[in-house]
Parts: C-alpha cells; sequence; structure tokens
C-alpha cells in the first residue's frame, strides 16, 4: 500500500506539472500570435504610409540619374552627409522644447541619402574627385 500511495502522489505530482506547462504553452502561443498579428499590421501600416502623395516625389529621387559633375557637387554641398543632431531651446536653464534630429521628421531622408551617395560615387568614379 505504501508503494501504490507514492506512486499515486508522484502522478499527480506529474500531472500538475503537465497541467501548469500545458497552461504556459497556450498562453505563450496566444501571446506570440497576438505580437504576429501585431506586427503584420504594423508593416502593412507602414507600407500605406509608404504609399503618400510623396510616392511620386520619392520615385523621382531614387531615378535620378547623377551625370553631371556640377551636379553632382551640388547635391553633395546641399544634402548633409550625417543627420543633424537635435537641438534643445533653453531659456534661463530651463528647457523650452526640443527638436527632434530632422531625419526623423523628414520622410525623404532616405532618398535624399541615396541620391547623396549616388553624387559621391559619380565624383568618386567618373570624375577622380
Amino acid at each position: 500500500m505504501n508503494i501504490a500511495h507514492h506512486t499515486i502522489s508522484r502522478l499527480a505530482i506529474a500531472q500538475r506539472c503537465l497541467s501548469s506547462i500545458a497552461n504556459w504553452v497556450r498562453s505563450h502561443l496566444s501571446i506570440s500570435l497576438i505580437r504576429h498579428r501585431l506586427s503584420h499590421l504594423l508593416e502593412s501600416l507602414q507600407l500605406k504610409l509608404q504609399l503618400t502623395p510623396l510616392q511620386p516625389l520619392r520615385q523621382w529621387l531614387n531615378q535620378t540619374k547623377v551625370t553631371n559633375p556640377k551636379l553632382a557637387e551640388l547635391v553633395c554641398h546641399l544634402i548633409p552627409a550625417q543627420c543633424p543632431f537635435a537641438r534643445e531651446i533653453r531659456f534661463h536653464g530651463k528647457l523650452l522644447f526640443e527638436i527632434p534630429p530632422m531625419c526623423k521628421i523628414n520622410p525623404l531622408y532616405e532618398e535624399l541619402m541615396y541620391l547623396r551617395f549616388r553624387a559621391m560615387c559619380y565624383l568618386a568614379d567618373e570624375c577622380g574627385s
């Protein structure tokens, strides 16, 4: 009887462990499913945001060929190499407001950086400067 009682108590412990593992797996799967659906939703929203009225301008910037040294120099001169730093506007030591880095608020930042890169490559490869 002692062996049977010991076996039954071990089975009960194993059953409780399996039950808690099953509950954890169910909750974890549902959380991962929610995360997956949210990430898919965010991706589709970002895609829709990219298909805004700026899309023709983005395409024009991406399709612009740099074939003129003066144009390449102008592009390199006008478009900064790095994202300008954020600024804090203070008055008598108190922060009035903060200006975020320009790249975060410029919807065409990536296209402009790519255009500058193409201009620099043109100057380096074709003009030797």
